[in-house]
C-alpha cells in the first residue's frame, strides 16, 4: 500500500508542513531560504540558490519541507533511492521569457548562460536532486486534467512498478508549491502517514490552491 509520508507547501507569503504542523511567514525567496536554514529544515545552504529561477527555488524549498515532514534526513555525502516527479501549468515558460528578454536587451547576440540552464521544465527537479542526493528517476509531466491528483497517482504507480522506493511529487510555479513524499506503508514505523487514495479523492473536488492547502491541514490534524 502506498501512503503519503510528508507534505510541504508554500504560498506567496507563507510556508508550512502538514504532519508536523510547521508554519511560518516569509518576505521573499531569499528570506524563505534563510528561515528554513534557521529552523533546520534545510541542513545547509543550497549552493547557487541566488542564481536559481523562482520555480527552482520554490521546488527546492517545498521538497525540504516535505522531507522534514516525513522525518527523512539527508547530508552532503548521503544518497537516497528517491525519484522526483514535477508538474505545473506552464512548464518553464517564465524562464524562457526571461532568457529571451535578456537576449534581446543584449542586442540579440548573446545572453547570460546561467539564465539558459533554467529553460528546461525538468531543471527545477534536477537542482534538488543534486542537493538532496536523490538517485531515483526524475521527470516532468504536464497533466491535462486534475493535475495534482494525476501527479500523485502517477508517482504511486512508479513505486508499485519498483522504479524507486520513494517518490517526491511536486507541483511548483513561481508563486506557489506543494510537495508530497510517497512511499510504501511501513507497519513497524511510528511516523504518521496519510492515505494516498483519500488525499487524491479529496483533492479532485478542489481547484483553488489555497483551499487545497487548508484541506491538507485538516487531514493532517485528524
Amino acid at each position: 500500500m502506498i501512503v503519503i509520508k510528508g507534505i510541504g507547501w508554500i504560498t506567496k507569503t507563507e510556508y508550512g508542513s502538514i504532519i508536523k504542523k510547521l508554519q511560518g511567514n516569509y518576505n521573499d525567496l531569499k528570506s524563505l531560504h534563510s528561515h528554513l536554514q534557521h529552523e533546520s529544515v534545510l541542513k545547509y545552504a543550497i549552493k547557487n540558490f541566488g542564481r536559481f529561477d523562482a520555480a527552482s527555488k520554490m521546488t527546492c524549498c517545498s521538497i525540504a519541507l516535505a522531507l522534514n515532514d516525513a522525518g527523512i534526513t539527508y547530508s552532503e555525502h548521503m544518497k537516497h533511492d528517491i525519484g522526483i516527479l514535477g508538474t505545473n501549468n506552464n512548464g518553464c515558460f517564465e524562464s524562457n521569457l526571461a532568457y529571451f528578454k535578456d537576449y534581446v536587451s543584449c542586442g540579440r547576440t548573446i545572453a547570460r548562460g546561467n539564465l539558459f540552464i533554467y529553460t528546461l521544465p525538468s531543471t527545477p527537479m534536477a537542482e534538488p536532486a543534486i542537493y538532496f542526493g536523490f538517485q531515483g528517476p526524475l521527470l516532468y509531466i504536464k497533466f491535462q486534467h486534475n493535475q495534482i491528483p494525476s501527479m500523485l497517482h502517477y508517482a504511486g504507480k512508479m513505486i508499485l512498478r519498483r522504479e524507486t522506493s520513494k517518490m517526491i511529487a511536486v507541483e511548483a510555479s513561481e508563486e506557489k508549491s506543494v510537495c508530497f513524499v510517497l512511499g510504501k506503508q511501513d507497519n513497524t514505523s511510528t511516523m504518521k502517514t496519510l492515505s494516498l487514495e483519500d488525499i487524491i479523492d479529496t483533492i479532485k473536488k478542489i481547484s483553488d490552491f489555497d483551499e487545497i492547502v487548508i484541506m491538507l491541514q485538516r487531514k493532517g490534524a485528524m
